[in-house]
């Protein structure tokens, strides 16, 4: 059994709205001193996310209320040189973090702190051009400008909860841990109350569940993973705005990583933790919107024009977007043949090896529910069909943020390059029949070198219009390349057995937390 967390933290169900009595999207500095003096708060936290796409924080004691109000209006300084080391120089590197105020929550291991999220202003107050938060930001004004639609998305969180099991009964086969439940599934009540949170802090929790990965026994030369037990987990969100989706991705790895050390075990979000085992990715769904309404299907229930020009514009993008998805050697561990993880560019609508996927959207089937149960009369009504593309390359490594602005670019240019984007995705268009994937096609980096190099190659289409600047290019290319890891498949195919083992185990342990 996990052992019980025995700390009291409370959740506190979207008290801000009860407070205030208004949606999000309307609170002001006024809303949020009611709801400190209401809750006598006594502090307020920044989040902000780093060069490395990790969840930074500064805490705020709550002193008087012009000291509030001071800080809620025009932010706190932060250094950053330290934040985006190698981006900034340390001779102009004073930076604002400003608070959203539609992020605001009430933080659930500190139920004293008022929260938010933040993004970064440069001295003369204009948003930093390099931050992760502000190049999303600017990519997706950029898409909505130039296309006249808006992209949602929602994303597939995959980790592993690493545990101690000292009674080891009801265990799981290896590969064997989809769906489980209790009593073979041992962590269900930390997924539970994981999230129970997220859902009560984002309400975008679509749900949870366990996932293929199982690790009975990790063998590992690290203390804190060797002789422990390994459960895999999906959190799926709804679709949402997609820089909101950026926030509430980020939050949830926050959050992930903090119940599962109240309960004494490991969170990793790592792309691949054992040889064999299924690894972590980051899958995204993708829906374009016109009016509010969705577009990806045509009124015969097919694909529609823009969904197709969607999919060649990610087909055409995704060699290089594995720079900002696959950003750890160990992520091309993962993307092999036979793992469920896409090799080659190709797009189908069922294939779970393919890169893009059509996924089941109850197009042709709804209210199914009424079939098995007779006694069912009313027919629930949808506004909206409910069709994604899933794009299936990123894992748990990914630049969140930058992922999402390079998603963004690629359906932007998919819309603005129809005649293009529709040979590509006739091109790449494959079956369920796995000989289809033997066709010609374009493989994905076998290594963060290869990814660089192509992210290089293709850094106009990133450049564009100022989207990323020339420097955030280099700054990634260069981390990449720093994992020296060319030809890395091919160095451990040509060792021993045992040797393979544990060198693939070296490179998956050895930055766990990094992810």
């Amino acid at each position: 059994m996990v052992m019980q967390n025995t700390n009291l933290y409370f959740v506190l169900e979207n008290q801000i709205s009860a407070i205030t009595g208004k949606p999000k999207n309307e609170w002001t500095r006024k809303d949020f001193l009611k709801v400190i003096q209401t809750l006598q708060l006594e502090r307020i936290t920044f989040h902000y996310v780093a060069s490395d796409g990790k969840p930074r924080q500064m805490q705020i004691p709550i002193q008087n209320k012009f000291q509030v109000e001071s800080v809620l209006a025009d932010g706190e300084r932060v250094d950053g040189s330290s934040l985006f080391k190698g981006i900034v120089e340390v001779g102009s590197s004073d930076l604002y973090v400003v608070p959203i105020y539609k992020s605001a929550f009430i933080n659930p291991f500190d139920n004293k702190s008022l929260d938010f999220f933040c993004r970064f202003f440069d001295k003369d107050g204009i948003p930093a051009n390099f931050t992760p938060d502000n190049i999303l930001a600017r990519a997706n004004e950029y898409f909505k400008s130039k296309t006249g639609l808006n992209l949602k998305a929602l994303g597939e969180l995959e980790f592993y909860l690493i545990y101690d099991m000292p009674k080891r009964m009801y265990i799981l086969g290896k590969q064997q841990g989809y769906h489980s439940s209790p009593p073979f599934a041992k962590t269900t009540h930390i997924v539970s109350e994981i999230a129970s949170i997220i859902a009560k802090i984002t309400n975008s929790i679509k749900y949870s569940h366990n996932e293929v990965g199982y690790i009975e026994n990790i063998q590992s030369e690290i203390p804190e993973l060797s002789g422990k037990s390994a459960e895999q987990v999906e959190i799926e969100f709804h679709l949402t705005d997609i820089e909101e989706l950026a926030y509430d991705l980020v939050l949830s790895t926050w959050i992930i990583r903090n119940v599962a050390y109240q309960y004494n075990s490991i969170a990793t979000f790592f792309p691949k933790i054992d040889p064999g085992h299924a690894g972590n990715g980051l899958h995204f769904h993708l829906a374009l919107t016109k009016n509010g309404k969705n577009i990806l299907l045509d009124p015969s229930g097919n694909l529609s024009q823009e969904a197709l020009m969607a999919i060649g514009g990610l087909c055409h993008y995704a060699p290089s977007l594995t720079a900002f998805g696959n950003t750890v050697a160990a992520s091309y561990l993962r993307l092999v043949p036979g793992q469920e993880a896409p090799t080659k560019v190709c797009w189908s609508p069922s294939n779970r090896s393919s890169l893009i996927r059509i996924p089941l959207a109850w197009t042709k089937a709804n209210n199914l529910a009424k079939k098995i149960n007779p006694q069912e009369t009313e027919t629930l009504e949808y506004e909206d069909n409910r069709q994604t593309i899933e794009f299936r390359s990123p894992d748990g490594s990914a630049l969140i943020h930058l992922i999402l602005s390079g998603l963004i670019l690629a359906i932007e240019w998919g819309l603005s390059n129809p005649q293009r984007s529709l040979q590509l995705a006739e091109h790449y268009k494959v079956t369920d029949d796995p000989n289809s994937l033997q066709k010609d096609l374009e493989v994905l980096g076998k290594s963060c070198v290869e990814s660089a190099e192509k992210l290089l190659q293709k850094r106009h289409h990133y450049e564009r219009d100022g989207i990323f600047p020339p420097k955030v290019i280099d700054y990634y290319a260069k981390i990449l390349l720093s994992e020296n890891d060319k030809d890395l498949n091919s160095r451990l195919i040509s060792l021993p057995e045992e040797e393979r083992l544990i060198e693939s185990r070296r490179i998956m342990h050895r930055n766990l937390h990094k992810c």
